[in-house]
């Protein structure tokens, strides 16, 4: 069940940000090709996406040809949220308990060398000349 409904929301996901939805014209692309067949029985596959892709021409059917697939790019969905001046996050110390701290040292003076840390940013003494 988890596979088919991450197939589900990544199907939804691609095709509403992507130019995946195209695909889902292809009916229409292939109802098209069967009209274009009726008036012209010898007009093949390839000459019906030649004259619709290649070289596309307005002529009485430019409506349903623009509702082929990859013919007009839409830009893809996308989702921008803002906080505006509104917004309050508000916190209350009522539910808080209080935290005793421990203080951690934050070195070890035993495993550092003594003279490194003075000596590793040091200006050079002699100059070059």
């Amino acid at each position: 069940m988890k596979k088919l409904i991450s197939i589900l929301l990544l199907s939804l996901y691609l095709v509403s940000t992507t130019e995946l939805y195209q695909l889902l014209k292809i009916p229409t692309l292939i109802e098209h090709y069967c009209e274009h067949k009726k008036l012209n029985p010898e007009m093949s596959l390839t000459a019906f996406l030649k004259t619709h892709y290649e070289n596309p021409v307005k002529d009485g059917d430019f409506g349903k040809d623009q509702k082929l697939p990859f013919i007009i790019h839409t830009t893809p969905l996308a989702l921008v949220f803002i906080v505006g001046d509104t917004f309050n996050f508000e916190l209350k110390n009522d539910h808080f308990k209080q935290i005793k701290s421990r203080k951690i040292p934050s070195k070890n003076d035993r495993f550092c060398y003594k003279g490194f840390l003075r000596t590793a940013w040091e200006p050079p003494k002699y100059l070059f000349s």
